[in-house]
């Protein structure tokens, strides 16, 4: 009897131990752990998540991403009571930000790279078009990605009323809230069109600048050289195309041909 107790609780355990390890690696890890995976060189924590410490190798970089500068947290400067428009950053540091608009794109390899490279990136999302891949999404919080408002169904709001503007700004703000527990601080318009209702409307639902960009993407690649303060608009590629991390990898090789790198969007606005 005592034999088969022992034998019993063996096979419990092995159960036991095969269900904890089908739960998703991210989630196991926690939020600060994750964040604390991959590196921007060789010698920085996390390294070791390739074979050879050098996770930029991986991702088709010939050079270690340089971390961006530290910076204060900058408040948005409101004129006429109205919400600011950012389409570049006026800044000398030698950065650039990566945006990513709609959620359509739930490439995993994507959720890797941004870990493993630490990208600091900011993911638009819009609720109509994310669907049920808030969970992607999610786990790009957890590896550092900043998750900020699209509006509910990426209606063209220039010249809509103001109750219609505020139900789809306010409301994306509520369902990002409820998902990720947390309020986005910043607003991209559908398209990039906007009047002063819509800089009224995002005001009162508690945001603080208005992003559009100043570079978006033509096969690929940038459609001019960048430049520091540069907003790269990273848009939604066709299912025939270069995937989400592929588009990103082309970005990044222009990057550090210009001697810059990645700089986090809210630390600058």
């Amino acid at each position: 009897m005592r034999a088969r107790a022992l034998v019993a609780g063996g096979l419990a355990a092995v159960l036991l131990t095969g269900c904890a390890q089908s739960v998703d690696p991210i989630e196991r890890l926690g939020k600060k752990a994750a964040q604390r995976v991959g590196s921007y060189g060789p010698d920085g924590p996390g390294g070791e998540s390739r074979a050879d410490g050098r996770p930029y190798r991986h991702w088709g970089l010939l050079a270690p991403l340089q971390a961006p500068p530290r910076v204060a947290v900058r408040a948005a400067v409101r004129r006429g009571g109205l919400l600011p428009v950012v389409r570049r950053v006026g800044t000398s540091d030698k950065v650039v930000f990566l945006t990513y608009d709609d959620g359509a794109e739930r490439d995993p390899r994507f959720v890797d790279m941004v870990r493993e490279l630490r990208l600091p990136v900011s993911m638009f999302l819009t609720d109509s078009v994310v669907g049920p891949g808030y969970g992607h999404f999610a786990r790009l919080q957890s590896v550092g990605a900043s998750i900020q408002n699209h509006t509910l169904d990426h209606s063209a709001l220039r010249g809509l009323p103001y109750a219609g503007q505020r139900a789809e700004i306010c409301g994306q703000q509520e369902k990002v809230r409820s998902r990720f527990g947390i309020r986005p601080r910043l607003f991209r318009p559908p398209y990039g069109t906007y009047d002063r209702t819509t800089l009224r409307a995002a005001a009162d639902c508690g945001l603080s600048a208005v992003v559009l960009w100043s570079v978006s993407l033509e096969g690929g690649a940038p459609r001019r050289p960048l430049r520091a303060g540069d907003i790269v608009s990273v848009a939604s590629g066709e299912a025939s195309g270069p995937t989400l991390t592929e588009r990103t990898t082309t970005v990044l090789r222009e990057i550090e041909r210009r001697g810059l790198t990645v700089g986090r969007l809210e630390d600058y606005l």
